[in-house]
C-alpha cells in the first residue's frame, strides 16, 4: 500500500463640437466581481497548497497559485452558524448574536450582502448558510434546508421549498453556473456567496470517488493517542475518533441485518433512506463488503482506532474531490467568459477540522487544526501569482475587505478589518493578535465554554463554566500544542503580557463575562437546547 505522508458621431458633428472629445471623462474602472466560496468543515490539511500530501486539490489550488494562499487564517467561533454570522456581519459573536448553533439569527441587521446590494451589485447565496430565517441582502437565494443533505437534497429557492435529485455538492455547483449563465443582470457586478455543504459530517461521497483512497493506508498523526496531560479541558471531550465516533452514523456501517447497533442508526438509515434504488444500488455494491469484512474482523482496540481513522479520511477527502470538481468549473467558466482579471475569487471553510490529531474529528477547540481555517484568493488586478500571506486574518474580515475592494464605504460597526492594504502593500501596519470565543456547552461534544487569544507566537485560552482553567502555548516550539505553559515560571512575563492583550482586546471588542452571562441564560433557557444535548447532529 502507498504511503501518504461608438466611435463618437461623424466627422461633421466633431467639427461642430470640437471640446467634446476634450471634456469627456476618462472612463471609472467597473467594479470587481466576487466570488466567496466556503465549504463546511474543510481543513487546510486537507487541501493541497498546504502541503499535507493527504490528497491533491488542483482546482482549489489554482486559486493560490493565481493569488495568494494565507498560512495563518482564522476564525472568531469554530462552528458553523456562528462563524458563516461573522462572515456576513463582520462582527464577532457576541455582537451580531449568533454565538452559537441553538440562538436564532436576526437577518434584519445590516450584512455585507446589503451594503454591497445598495451599491449597485447583483447578489446571490447558493447552497449551505446554516441560518435560521429568510435571507436578507440578496436578489437570488437557493439554499439547503438546515444543515442538508448529501443526497437528494431540499433547497429553498427565494422561500420555495423544492427537492433536487442528486448528489449535493453538484446540486449546488449545477444551481450556482445556472445562476452566473442565465440568472443574473450582466450588466452589473455581481456577489456570488457559492457555499457547499461537504466535507461536513457524514462525509457521504459521490458515487464516482467510491473507493478513490482503498488503496492508501493513511498513518495516524503523531498526536493521535494523545493522554491530555495537563490539559483539563481537552480530556473531558467527547470528539474521540475510536471512543465517539459512529460506525453505523459517521463510517457507514449500515449492515442489512441490524446486528450492529449504535447510538444514531435510525439517522444513518434516515439518510440511506434519501437515495433511490439506483443510487442504493450503487451504494450497497461499495459498502456491503465493507460490512461484512468490518463484521467479520471484530476489532478492538488499536487496530479498531486505526481502522476507523482510516474509514474517516477515505469518506471525507473523497468528499472533498466533489468540491474541488466545482472549483474547476466555477474557474474554467469565468476563463472562458472573460471574468477572470475583474473578479475576487475567495475560497475558505468556516472553520478547520481535527483529521485525527489529538484522537480528535470536529472542530470547537481554540486549538490550531479547528481554530485556524484555509484561505485562498485570487484578484489578478491586485494580487500577484503565487504571494504567501502570513499575517493574522479571521473571518470578520471578509465583509469589510469585499467592501474595500468594491469602493464601499465599510460601516464603523464592523470589527473586522479590511487586508487590501497589506496584499496590495500600500500598508504594512496589522493586527498583532486575534480574539475567538465558544459558547456551545453544556452541549453536544462537551467543549467547554472557552475564549482567547492568539498572537504570531503564543496563545492564552480560559475554559470556563464547569471549571476554570487557563492554558498558554508556545506556537514555535509547540505546534502540536500537547505542552500547557501556563504555570511555568519561565514564562511568568509572556503570561502576564498575554493576560494584558487579552483584557485589551475584550475591551476593543465590547466582549465581557456579563455579555456572557446573558447569552449563556438565553442558550440554557432555549426550547432547542434539551434537543441539542441528546446529541441532535445539526452541529
Amino acid at each position: 500500500m502507498k504511503k501518504m505522508k461608438m466611435i463618437a458621431g461623424g466627422i461633421l458633428l466633431m467639427s461642430i463640437l470640437p471640446s467634446c472629445h476634450k471634456e469627456t471623462k476618462k472612463e471609472t474602472p467597473k467594479q470587481p466581481n466576487i466570488i466567496f466560496i466556503m465549504s463546511d468543515d474543510h481543513a487546510y490539511q486537507a487541501i493541497s497548497a498546504y502541503g499535507h500530501n493527504l490528497n491533491q486539490t488542483p482546482n482549489i489550488d489554482r486559486i493560490a497559485n493565481e493569488g495568494v494562499l494565507f498560512t495563518h487564517g482564522y476564525v472568531n467561533n469554530s462552528i458553523c452558524a456562528p462563524s458563516r454570522a461573522a462572515m456576513l456581519t463582520g462582527k464577532h459573536s457576541f455582537k451580531n448574536g449568533k454565538v452559537d448553533n441553538i440562538l436564532p439569527f436576526n437577518w434584519d441587521q445590516d450584512n455585507v450582502a446589503k451594503q454591497l446590494q445598495k451599491n449597485g451589485y447583483q447578489t446571490a447565496l447558493i447552497g449551505k448558510i446554516h441560518l435560521n430565517g429568510n435571507p436578507q441582502g440578496f436578489n437570488y437565494s437557493n439554499v439547503l434546508v438546515g444543515q442538508g443533505q448529501y443526497y437528494n437534497p431540499d433547497f429553498i429557492e427565494n422561500g420555495q421549498k423544492k427537492q433536487y435529485h442528486g448528489y449535493c455538492t453538484e446540486v449546488t455547483t449545477n444551481i450556482t453556473m445556472d445562476w452566473l449563465k442565465q440568472g443574473r443582470d450582466k450588466s452589473k457586478p455581481f456577489f456570488l456567496m457559492y457555499h457547499q455543504k461537504a466535507p461536513h459530517r457524514t462525509w457521504m461521497p459521490d458515487m464516482k470517488y467510491l473507493g478513490k483512497f482503498d488503496d492508501i493506508d493513511f498513518e495516524l498523526p503523531e498526536s493521535f493517542f494523545d493522554n491530555f496531560d495537563g490539559r483539563e479541558a481537552a480530556e473531558h471531550h467527547e470528539m474521540g475518533i475510536l471512543e465517539h465516533m459512529d460506525v453505523v452514523y459517521d463510517l457507514k456501517m449500515l449492515d442489512k441485518a441490524g446486528d450492529i447497533k449504535t447510538k444514531y442508526r435510525k439517522f444513518a438509515q434516515s439518510m440511506y433512506n434519501r437515495m433511490d434504488s439506483t443510487q442504493r444500488a450503487k451504494w450497497d455494491a461499495y459498502y456491503d463488503p465493507i460490512i461484512k469484512k468490518f463484521k467479520d474482523q471484530n476489532l478492538k482496540g488499536k487496530a479498531l482506532a486505526e481502522w476507523k481513522y482510516n474509514r474517516y479520511m477515505k469518506d471525507y477527502l473523497s468528499t472533498i474531490q466533489s468540491v474541488d470538481d466545482g472549483v474547476g468549473e466555477l474557474l474554467d467558466y469565468l476563463d472562458k467568459e472573460g471574468l477572470a482579471e475583474n473578479t475576487i475569487i475567495v475560497y475558505t471553510s468556516d472553520q478547520g477540522f481535527y483529521l485525527g490529531e489529538h484522537g480528535w474529528f470536529d472542530k470547537r477547540f481554540m486549538y490550531e487544526e479547528s481554530f485556524r481555517t484555509p484561505i485562498l484568493m485570487k484578484y489578478p488586478k491586485e494580487i500577484k501569482a503565487g504571494t504567501v500571506e502570513d499575517r493574522l486574518v479571521q473571518n470578520i474580515d471578509f465583509a469589510p475587505t469585499f467592501l474595500d475592494y468594491a469602493d464601499t464605504k465599510i460601516p464603523k460597526d464592523m470589527q473586522g478589518e479590511s487586508f487590501r492594504s497589506i496584499l496590495n502593500g500600500k500598508s504594512n501596519k496589522w493586527r498583532d493578535a486575534l480574539y475567538y470565543t465558544y459558547y456551545e456547552y453544556p452541549g453536544e461534544h462537551s467543549v467547554e465554554r472557552h475564549y482567547g487569544i492568539r498572537t504570531d507566537r503564543y496563545k492564552l485560552i480560559h475554559f470556563y463554566y464547569d471549571s476554570d482553567t487557563w492554558e498558554m502555548y508556545d506556537l514555535d516550539n509547540d505546534p502540536q500544542e500537547m505542552h500547557n505553559l501556563y504555570n511555568d515560571p519561565a514564562h511568568a512575563n509572556i503570561q502576564k503580557n498575554l493576560h494584558e492583550k487579552l483584557d485589551s482586546l475584550r475591551e476593543k471588542y465590547g466582549d465581557s463575562d456579563e455579555l456572557d452571562e446573558k447569552y449563556l441564560k438565553r442558550y440554557l433557557e432555549h426550547k432547542d437546547i434539551k434537543r441539542s444535548m441528546k446529541g441532535n447532529k445539526n452541529n
